[in-house]
């Protein structure tokens, strides 16, 4: 299947950014593989879309301010993007300019709070960097950092916080898993109270998330490895929710992939963690997951081929024209979609 298949014109305007007032406010978009339909609602209507029964998959990952600006000790500008600690103090790093950071060259961070020495480099271009401070790293780097936003928000974020979901919860993503930030607490209370099961599971999100696909044919691309945990509490409510026959519905294409990563060729969903690097897209048969609430993605995307895999490439580009021309926000801080069948 060729990447270009998964193409679509998008105009500037309907990028999204800056995240609404109210989280739940956004549009939701309801298609039906099944039928072919599709719905227009707002997010907080998504409670006409659940059962009693049903089992929510969030991923309570919580981004860092990765993105640090420096100097180098001969006063050129920098930029050091955290991607995966590989210990105590030494982060895998995407610098800029490469050229500028080699091996032995040393950074600056807040008049010197923070500084950085690069420690080796990898083949991919990326940067091991070991980093020496005093005090707490996270606290540092709290008061350092900048949110990752992606490279297609161009405004800045007011409120850092509106780039977390209300239940993150464990740092390492370099970047939010936005499905969930339609949700508010209050939201999920209600959900809850219609006996709604909702657990959590963790992906820390990495830059992958953003690498375009270079491939021609969509086979030859191979994903970033992220690393997931599913805790034994998690995996006892999704497989309990399959035995009774509910729906396992997945909020964002990390907790798909993290919950389709752990699962058996049966369905069956163990407690683990570990690295992953699946990459779903159509042909895949899906072994959990029933129905998935995502935003909009990009032309081209790793995510809009997982949607594809789910709703059918043909609907997916057909409901994305629609989006189009019902003028919705796309992208992280955009509107939402669900997926998934009546007949399920």
């Amino acid at each position: 299947m060729k990447t270009s298949e998964f193409y679509y014109d998008l105009p500037a305007e309907l990028i999204a950014q800056d995240p609404l007032s109210d989280r739940s406010s956004s549009r939701l978009m309801v298609i039906d593989p099944s039928d072919k339909s599709i719905e227009h609602k707002t997010f907080c209507d998504i409670k006409e879309y659940l059962r009693s029964g049903d089992c929510l998959v969030l991923n309570d990952t919580k981004v860092i301010p990765a993105r640090l600006l420096g100097t180098k000790d001969t006063g050129a500008a920098v930029e050091v993007f955290l991607l995966k600690r590989v210990s105590d103090h030494e982060w895998e790093c995407l610098v800029k300019p490469g050229k500028r950071l080699k091996e032995g060259a040393k950074v600056s961070f807040g008049d010197g709070e923070l500084s950085g020495l690069i420690a080796r480099s990898l083949p991919d271009g990326n940067r091991i960097v070991r980093f020496d401070y005093e005090g707490i790293f996270e606290e540092v780097l709290d008061r350092l950092g900048q949110m990752p936003l992606p490279p297609y928000i161009t405004h800045k974020l007011a409120d850092k916080n509106r780039y977390q979901t209300v239940y993150a919860r464990y740092e390492g993503s370099a970047a939010a898993p936005t499905a969930g930030l339609h949700f508010t607490n209050e939201l999920l209370d209600e959900i809850r109270s219609m006996g709604v099961g909702i657990c959590f599971v963790t992906l820390h999100v990495g830059l992958g998330t953003f690498r375009p696909v270079k491939s021609a044919d969509i086979s030859d691309h191979h994903m970033h490895s992220e690393w997931y945990e599913i805790t034994k509490e998690a995996a006892d409510m999704i497989n309990a929710t399959k035995t009774a026959g509910h729906r396992v519905i997945c909020v964002g294409t990390t907790s798909c992939r993290t919950i389709e990563s752990a699962a058996d060729d049966n369905g069956r969903v163990f407690a683990k963690s570990g690295q992953t690097d699946i990459f779903i897209y159509p042909g895949y048969k899906f072994k959990v997951l029933d129905g998935l609430i995502t935003n909009f993605h990009l032309p081209e995307s790793t995510l809009l081929m997982l949607v594809s895999a789910l709703a059918g490439k043909d609907f997916v580009l057909s409901a994305y024209r629609e989006a189009i021309e019902k003028r919705y926000r796309f992208f992280s801080f955009g509107d939402a979609m669900f997926i998934a069948s009546k007949a399920s």
